[in-house]
C-alpha cells in the first residue's frame, strides 16, 4: 500500500487528507484495527520515533503516551513499587511484563492528558501490556507487532474500532523531510542526534556526580524532549517522565507547567491521597479528576457539601498548602532536561521546589553564569549538552 485515504485532516472540513511517502516507497504500516485519523497518525509516528530512540538509548522496553503530537507520558520498563502499581491503577493485575510496567508508568504519570491518549510502544504487544491499555480511554496504539491474543484484547475495545497500527520496525525514512505551510514546501534534514553518554559530559557546576542512573533519567528526558512541542522541559524521576510542559511560548511557562505536574505526580502518592475513601463505583476518570482537584488549588469543587458525598464514602480534611510542601520536601534526585537554554536562573529556583538535582541543557545563554550560580546554590548538577532539540 502506497497510500492511506484518511476521513479528513486536522478538522473534519479539511479534504482531501491521505498518508503516503515521498519517495513512492510502500508505506510501513499495516492498520490491523479502526480508521487512525490525521491527527492518531501524527501522535502515533511521532510517538513510535520516541519509544524507538528510548528503547536503544536504554535497552528497556520504552512506551509512551501522545496527545495532540507531544507525549504526555514516556517511560521505560523498570519494576515499580507498590505504591506505584497503586496510583496507576494496576495493582490489581498481577505480575506485569517489562513493556506493560512502560506503558504503566508512561500513561500514569499525567492520567489527566493521558486521557484519550495515542499510545507507541517500542516491543511486540504482549497480553500483560494489551490487559492495561483495554481498561484505559484510548484512541490507538502503534507498535512494532502484537501477540495474537494481546491483539484479540485490542480488537474488543470501541466496539471493534479501536485503531491499531503495526510498523515495519526497519524502516528507514528518507535523510530529508519536507512539510508544506501555505502552500511553501519547508524542507530540511533530519533530526538525526544521537544521545547517549557523551552528550552529558561537559558538566558546568562546581558538583560534577553524575551517576548511572541520572545518566539513563537525562537521555529520557532529551528523547522526549526531541519530540515534544517547543518550547519545551521534561521532569524525569527512576527512568520516567513525571512533568511535561510543551508548547509555551516562555521557558519558565514551561518550567512551571511541567514542576507543577511533577508535583502532582508525588503529591498522589501521599498516605493523605491514596487513602481517600471513594465510594464504591466510581469510574476512573472520575476518580482521576477528583484527585486533581483535591491536590490541588480548587479543592473545594470536591470537597464543597452537595459535591463530596457524590466523590466519598466520608469527608476527607483539606489537604493543606504546608502538608503538601512538607511532602514535597521529600522529593530528591530528580532530572530535569531543557530542548533549549534557560535564559535566567528564576528557572532554577522553579526546578528546586520540585526536587531537581541533575540538569541537562544546551547553555548558550548570556546569563550561563547566573543560572550556574544558581545550580551550585542548590549543589545539583549540571551538564551543557551544546545542542537545541526544537520540535515543531
Amino acid at each position: 500500500m502506497k497510500e492511506l485515504e484518511l476521513k479528513y485532516g486536522c478538522n473534519p472540513n479539511q479534504k482531501p487528507a491521505s498518508i503516503f511517502v515521498n519517495d513512492g516507497r510502500e508505506l510501513p504500516i499495516k492498520v490491523l484495527c479502526g480508521r487512525p485519523g490525521y491527527i492518531n497518525f501524527m501522535d502515533a509516528f511521532n510517538g513510535w520515533q520516541l519509544v524507538k530512540e528510548l528503547r536503544k538509548a536504554t535497552g528497556l522496553p520504552a512506551a509512551t503516551s501522545f496527545k495532540h503530537v507531544s507525549p504526555a507520558g514516556a517511560a521505560v520498563g523498570l519494576p515499580m513499587s507498590d505504591t506505584l502499581k497503586k496510583i496507576y491503577w494496576v495493582d490489581d493485575l498481577g505480575e506485569l511484563s517489562p513493556l506493560a510496567c512502560a506503558y504503566a508508568r508512561a500513561r500514569g504519570a499525567d492520567r489527566m492528558s493521558s486521557f484519550g491518549d495515542f499510545i507507541a510502544l517500542s516491543d511486540v504487544c504482549d497480553v500483560s501490556t494489551a490487559k492495561i491499555i483495554k481498561r484505559e480511554v484510548s484512541d490507538g496504539v502503534i507498535a512494532p507487532g502484537y501477540e495474537p491474543e494481546a491483539l484479540e484484547i485490542l480488537k474488543q475495545k470501541k466496539k471493534g474500532n479501536y485503531n491499531i497500527i503495526e510498523i515495519d520496525p526497519d524502516y528507514v525514512p528518507a535523510p530529508v523531510e519536507h512539510k508544506d505551510v501555505f502552500g511553501i514546501t519547508f524542507e530540511q534534514g533530519r533530526n538525526e542526534l544521537k544521545i547517549d553518554d557523551e552528550l552529558f559530559s561537559n558538566i558546568v557546576t562546581e558538583n560534577k556526580e553524575l551517576p548511572y542512573e541520572a545518566k539513563i533519567d537525562m537521555a529520557i528526558s532529551m528523547i522526549t524532549l526531541k519530540y515534544t512541542q517547543s518550547n519545551s522541559v521534561c521532569y524525569v524521576k527512576d527512568g520516567q517522565a513525571i512533568g511535561i510542559g510543551a508548547g509555551q511560548q516562555s521557558r519558565i511557562h514551561c518550567t512551571r507547567l511541567a514542576g507543577n505536574k511533577a508535583d502532582n505526580w508525588f503529591l498522589r502518592q501521599c498516605p493523605k491521597v491514596l487513602e481517600l475513601p471513594f465510594v464504591d463505583g466510581i469510574g476512573r476518570a472520575d476518580r482521576d479528576n477528583a484527585i486533581d482537584l483535591y491536590i490541588g488549588e480548587e479543592y473545594m469543587d470536591v470537597l464543597a457539601d452537595g459535591a463530596w458525598e457524590k466523590i466519598f464514602k466520608t469527608k476527607p480534611d483539606v489537604f493543606t498548602a504546608e502538608e503538601k510542601r512538607a511532602w514535597l520536601d521529600q522529593m530528591t534526585d530528580v532530572t530535569l532536561g531543557s530542548d533549549a537554554f534557560f535564559p535566567f536562573g528564576d528557572n532554577i529556583e522553579r526546578a528546586h521546589k520540585s526536587g531537581v538535582k541533575y540538569i541537562a541543557q544546551p547553555g548558550g545563554s548570556v546569563r550561563d553564569d547566573n543560572v550556574i550560580a544558581t545550580c551550585d546554590k542548590y549543589g545539583m548538577v549540571m551538564a551543557f549538552t551544546g545542542i537545541r532539540l526544537f520540535h515543531h
